[in-house]
């Protein structure tokens, strides 16, 4: 039985998906498993450089903001060229900046490809996403991404182990691994992903079939060049005057911010309580394995029958519980609950947003809505860590924490108002 036959067994809400969905997965998953160079970059930049941390933090600023032209880039470039074209193109190049980083012979050197790297880095969002909306009917989207969440939650833990065991030998290592498995994802997704753009006007409808996937995506490239170009039909759309997306933004940026609390300030709040600050590798491991497990919950039970606010107001809700007990967490196994709890609300929350994002896109911009909208993650890259820090530093770690809850708290509130503003 092949393994995407087994995977559904295990994960019911996903037995009817396209082979496209899938073939995204865990071409996604590949590209997962090297993709932990990040929180070793500034440590290779002083370590093998000799720059200064300051330097270093500036580099990382230059990646930043990078990123966030690649991701418009990505979306741009997805909703005309295709989607298979814009994953290979941008992991290719990402790999080609990991070798150079690797091998970069100066720091002049290892800084412009830190800024190459962060102009691909997020180039296969947007096309990943959309290409996920194209295949799939509304009412199983959040399924669809809620599996690409928990597949790339599933291959960070061995990601993790990864980096432990090859960063103890050289950082190069890590860089090296990183670049194999982006080419290898990219060559998985060019051979196996058909061509082409989505043809407009036509709905994909839910199922196991294999064709009905592909013909999605493969739609005539000579139909869609019988019109005046690719994307005529909806190229005028611009996603920042939608006033629907910019709610969803605004909401997606203040749960970012809030989130990226959980890798910023966690484990400086264990070092605060007595707790090898080490240890938050082990919440983040619990953590997936709850995202992992938890899967059939959202596809049978009490969650299976919640519409798409409801459920993003209670994922929130319980979200916020989660981070609140963090506040007053003393213990390793106080902390492993409570990241139970918040784990759960994740799970619950697993692709709604982007499932959102897919109803309210035009057909011909689906990708460009999708690089938007993940710019809320780019923006809380900036301001999570420095007000969660400035927080913890000034008023403690159970203010901090106490401040994310009333974050969620505010969220879940804001969904029957912001379902009146994306519905109405």
């Amino acid at each position: 039985m092949p393994p995407p036959r087994l995977l559904a067994r295990a994960l019911p809400g996903t037995a009817g998906l396209p082979r496209v969905v899938w073939l995204v997965v865990v071409g996604r998953a590949v590209n997962q498993l090297g993709a932990f160079t990040l929180p070793f970059l500034t440590v290779a930049l002083t370590a093998r450089f000799g720059v200064s941390v300051a330097v270093a933090g500036a580099l990382m600023a230059v990646f930043g903001a990078a990123t966030i032209a690649s991701r418009l880039a990505g979306g741009w470039l997805a909703d005309r060229i295709g989607r298979r074209a814009t994953i290979v193109s941008g992991l290719t190049l990402t790999a080609l900046a990991q070798l150079a980083l690797a091998a970069a012979p100066t720091p002049v050197a290892a800084a412009v490809a830190v800024a190459v790297l962060g102009l691909a880095f997020e180039v296969y969002e947007p096309p990943s996403q959309a290409l996920i909306a194209d295949v799939v009917p509304a009412p199983v989207r959040p399924a669809a991404y809620g599996l690409l969440a928990a597949a790339l939650s599933a291959a960070a833990v061995a990601a993790g182990l990864l980096a432990a065991a090859l960063g103890a030998v050289d950082l190069r290592l890590l860089f090296g691994l990183d670049a194999v498995t982006c080419l290898a994802c990219a060559v998985l997704l060019r051979v196996a992903l058909p061509s082409g753009r989505p043809a407009r006007g036509r709905d994909t409808g839910p199922g196991p079939d294999v064709a009905q996937g592909q013909d999605a995506v493969q739609r005539s490239d000579a139909g869609q060049r019988s019109d005046a170009g690719p994307g005529v039909e909806q190229g005028g759309t611009n996603p920042w005057r939608d006033r629907r997306l910019m709610a969803l933004l605004a909401c997606g940026t203040l749960f970012a911010s809030v989130y990226l609390q959980v890798s910023a300030t966690l484990g400086l709040t264990l070092g605060l309580r007595g707790i090898p600050a080490s240890r938050v590798g082990l919440l983040l491991t619990v953590s997936a394995l709850v995202v992992v497990a938890g899967q059939p919950l959202l596809s049978r039970g009490p969650v299976a029958r919640l519409g798409p606010w409801s459920a993003m107001a209670v994922g929130y809700l319980l979200l916020g519980a989660g981070l609140l007990a963090n506040g007053f967490a003393a213990t390793l196994p106080q902390f492993a609950a409570a990241t139970v709890l918040w784990s759960i609300g994740d799970l619950v929350l697993l692709g709604r947003a982007h499932a959102l994002v897919a109803d309210i896109a035009p057909e011909g911009a689906r990708a460009r809505y999708f690089s938007v909208y993940g710019l809320c993650w780019g923006a809380a890259a900036v301001l999570g860590p420095v007000a969660g820090t400035q927080l913890l530093d000034r008023a403690g770690p159970r203010v901090l924490w106490v401040a994310c809850a009333a974050g969620c708290g505010a969220l879940a509130l804001a969904q029957p108002r912001l379902r009146r503003l994306v519905s109405g």
